[in-house]
Order: C-alpha cells, then sequence, then structure tokens
C-alpha cells in the first residue's frame, strides 16, 4: 500500500492571483439574515415600547424611542461577533441558534451592565420585553429561513460544491448518504481516488473521477469547488492533510475532514494537543448518574402533563375505537425495556380483535426486512385505526408507560421479544437505554426505514443522548406525524 511519502504533492508557492469568491447564493442568504434580524428586533423594540409607553411619547420617553431604533443595529453587530452570519453554519446544526441565543445573552449583559456603571435609570418592563422577544422572534425567523433553504436545495439550488477525496468505497457511501440528505447543502461534483485505484479514469456513481490525491487541489480549482470532502484513508495523514490545506486556502475553499469513527457527534468529541499532536478525544456516553435522573424527571413530568392536556382527545379516539370495531378499546402488547425486562405496552386499538392469530397467514406478505414485520396495506387494519396510525394517535396511551417508568418519551423503538431473540451483535446495545415513545427513527422515515437504517439510528441515539437532543426530536415530531410519512 502507498504510503503517504510517496503521495507529496508539489506545494506551490504564494504567488498573487484573484481571491476566489464563495457562491452568490451565500451572499444573498447571508444579506436576507441581516434583513430579518434587523427587522425583528426593530419590531420587538417598537412593541415594547408601545406596551411599556402607551399615547404619545413625551419628553422622559425620548430616549428609549431613539433606544429603540439603534437596538436593531446593537442586534446585527452582536450576531456579527457573535460569528452567527457564517457560512459553515448555514442550513444544518444547531450551532446557528446557539449563536444567535449567545449573541442574545451577551447583548441583554451588556445593556445591564452599561446601565449599572452609568446610573442610567432603565425602564425594566421595557428591557425584559424588547430583548427576550426579540431573540426568541429572531431564532423563529432563522427557523423559517433554514426551512425555506432546505426546500430550495431538495430542488439542486444553493448546493456547495465538493470534490470527495478518498477510496472508492467511501466516496460511494458518501455519496448515497448526501444525495438521501441534500437538505445539508453538499454536492459531490468530482473525485480523486488514491494512486493506482483507477484515478483518472471512470466515475463513482455518475460522478467524474479527475484525478489522484496529489492533483486534488487542481481538481478543486477546475471544478470551481467551494469544499474538499477528505474521507478516512491511511494514505492523508496530517503530512497530506497539511499540505492539500497550504495549496486551498487561498482560494478560500473549505476542508473538512471525515474521521473513522462513525455515528459519534456533540459534547463526546474534543481535540485536545498531546505533545504538539491534536488528538481526537471521545468520551463515553453517559447513561447513568445525574443525567439518568434528569432524564427520568423530565421523562414522568412531561408524560404527565401530557395525559392532563390530552385527556378530552385520549376520551374521544376510545369513544370512536369502540363504536366503529368490535373488541377492547385498548391494545396491551408484551415489549421489551431497559436491559432486557418486560413490560406490557398500551396503544389504541388499531386492528381487528384477531389480528395477530391472522398474522401467520401475512407473513409472506412482509415489506419490511430484518426482523420487522410490516405491511404497507395490511387488512387487519380497521378504518378508524388506519387513521390513529398515519397521525401516530394510536401510541397516545404510551404516556401511562412513560409515566410508570417503563418507556422514556423519547428513546429507541420498544421491540418485541421475538425480535430481541434474533438480535445479534450490536443490536442488543439498544436495550441499554428505555424505549421511547417517539425517537430518531421517528422523525426519519417510520417505517419507510430500512432494518438497518433504524438499527443505526437507535445507536447512534444511544450513544450520543442528550438533552438537547430529546427536545429537538421532540420539537420533529410534531411535523414528522402532521406528514404522515412512513406510517402505515
Amino acid at each position: 500500500m502507498a504510503v503517504v511519502d510517496k503521495v507529496e504533492p508539489e506545494v506551490r508557492p504564494a504567488v498573487a492571483r484573484p481571491r476566489r469568491r464563495r457562491g452568490d447564493w451565500i451572499v444573498r442568504y447571508r444579506r436576507t439574515a441581516v434583513l430579518l434580524d434587523f427587522l425583528v428586533m426593530l419590531f420587538a423594540g417598537a412593541l415594547a415600547f408601545v406596551v411599556r409607553f402607551p399615547g404619545v411619547p413625551n419628553t422622559l420617553e425620548l430616549p428609549y424611542v431613539a433606544f429603540s431604533v439603534v437596538l436593531p443595529l446593537g442586534w446585527v453587530a452582536f450576531l456579527a461577533l457573535c460569528r452567527a452570519y457564517q457560512p459553515r453554519y448555514i442550513g444544518v446544526g444547531y450551532e446557528e441558534f446557539h449563536r444567535v441565543l449567545r449573541a442574545g445573552f451577551a447583548l441583554t449583559a451588556t445593556v445591564a451592565i452599561m446601565a449599572y456603571a452609568t446610573k442610567t435609570e432603565v425602564a425594566r418592563g421595557y428591557v425584559v420585553m424588547a430583548l427576550p422577544l426579540g431573540v426568541a422572534l429572531d431564532v423563529a425567523v432563522r427557523y423559517r429561513l433554514r426551512k425555506w433553504l432546505h426546500r430550495r436545495r431538495w430542488q439542486g439550488d444553493h448546493m456547495r460544491r465538493v470534490v470527495a477525496v478518498g477510496h472508492r468505497a467511501a466516496v460511494a457511501d458518501l455519496i448515497r448518504l448526501l444525495r438521501e440528505k441534500a437538505y445539508h447543502g453538499m454536492d459531490i461534483v468530482a473525485v480523486c481516488l488514491p494512486p493506482g485505484e483507477g484515478a483518472r479514469a471512470g466515475a463513482v456513481d455518475g460522478v467524474p473521477v479527475l484525478g489522484d490525491f496529489r492533483e486534488a487541489a487542481a481538481v478543486v480549482g477546475s471544478v470551481g469547488a467551494d469544499s474538499v470532502a477528505v474521507l478516512a484513508c491511511p494514505e492523508m495523514d496530517g503530512v497530506a492533510l497539511r499540505r492539500l490545506a497550504w495549496q486551498i486556502e487561498r482560494d478560500d475553499v473549505e476542508l473538512v475532514v471525515a474521521p473513522a469513527l462513525m455515528d459519534v457527534t456533540g459534547p463526546r468529541i474534543s481535540i485536545r494537543p498531546v505533545a504538539g499532536l491534536p488528538l481526537l478525544h471521545v468520551e463515553h456516553p453517559e447513561l447513568d448518574g445525574g443525567r439518568k435522573l434528569l432524564k427520568g424527571f423530565v421523562d414522568r413530568a412531561g408524560a404527565l402533563v401530557g395525559l392532563a392536556l390530552l385527556s378530552p382527545v385520549l376520551l374521544v379516539i376510545a369513544v370512536m375505537v369502540k363504536l366503529t370495531s368490535s373488541g377492547p378499546v385498548m391494545f396491551r402488547q408484551t415489549r421489551v425495556g431497559r436491559d432486557g425486562r418486560e413490560f406490557t405496552v398500551l396503544k389504541f386499538r388499531t386492528m381487528v380483535a384477531d389480528a395477530e392469530s391472522r398474522k401467520q397467514e401475512l407473513l409472506e406478505a412482509n415489506e419490511h426486512d430484518g426482523v420487522l414485520f410490516k405491511i404497507r396495506s395490511d387488512p387487519r387494519i380497521t378504518r378508524v385505526g388506519r387513521v390513529l396510525r398515519r397521525y401516530s394517535l394510536d401510541e397516545l396511551p404510551q404516556l401511562i408507560n412513560v409515566a410508570r417508568g417503563d418507556m422514556s418519551l423519547v428513546g429507541p423503538r420498544p421491540p418485541l421479544p421475538e425480535e430481541v431473540a434474533e438480535y445479534g451483535g450490536d443490536v442488543y446495545r439498544r436495550l441499554v437505554v428505555k424505549p421511547g415513545l417517539t425517537g430518531l427513527w421517528q422523525v426519519s422515515g417510520r417505517s419507510d426505514l430500512s432494518w438497518e437504517e433504524s438499527v443505526r439510528l437507535d445507536l447512534r441515539y444511544v450513544d450520543n443522548w442528550t438533552l438537547a437532543l430529546d427536545l429537538q426530536i421532540m420539537w420533529k415530531t410534531w411535523s414528522a406525524v402532521v406528514r404522515g410519512s412512513g406510517a402505515y
């Protein structure tokens, strides 16, 4: 196998050359974001002023009029200082919203400190309303702007042009993944393979191979790429990556590196220098202790609140199930929970009363791979049951299971004992946490997912759980339920 010493791209001297311009869509997107940020805070300041000082402004209130006018400019400035307009945060991840919240905290603290230092009397009602309202509205506006960007990306617009560098199989997987998740905005337009791996001919899943590792920088320039994605491979070690970074930095091209360790994200990863080497440290997932207690408290409190608020809906559904088909209102089934403990899950009955006895005659019609049994047009489902399944209303009684402590609000899908009996190897790791009423599987396609993809999502959740991730999944669950995609 080739070693890095044999893959030494020529490091050309830095010469004067035109600086490469980013995509025009990025410039337009940032201008739109700045304008919306300005207008949102202007609206928040004006609304706070009208509510706090109704009527015609008098002389004592004129400073607040001036502050309401200056506030949007200060807000945009603080967002820029907190790097909320960085292109790398556009479109994916929580970092964009995190930086908006950080800017809101910094602006509020600055106003408070300056008021204290100058002994300026500030109407607390005005400040308390203007700043939090402006920040909350701005997060909502940024979210809607991101959704608009996602729609455009699904149409093939506003994409980053990417050159993928790596072995053929890894590049093919990356191409497939990015095509399935186009909202990430990365369009692979060229591939560079290792020397001797057909690096000067052919294509990988329709993407042309334009060179080998030594020619990556030249390929970037020839296709006008915005980013270079380097996949894990022994030929591209630290020295080769550094040389590639030197070659593309003059054109403001982003360099991203995919580590060999997959599905590990968030606070578990940190880079710490050791003896001059930047080492990637991976912490073990925290599945016990204080975080476990916090999750249990949030689960049970949320379940009790949900049962109280949804009790009229539960009553209406129960009456509909009882009146439209014979049999019990509730469907009870044994499922496997944390550490392999079995419990009885509660759901509204969506099938005929003898559905389980008829399952054997339908096994040949199973449309799902792996150990799951799913039929898109299952003849056992009742008319009301089909509606309940489409919008996941049949699962609402599982709030009782959450309140009992058998399940969590968010977690892996609760498996059947016969499914667990067919588990092998890594799949058992799904059972180290409580199953959930919703989860990554719920917001990523539900029954449309393959068995392998479902397992991968559950394992990713187990290894990367945080309270913020739970909140994000619950937020996304609403849109997944309303769309009804993958539910049958």
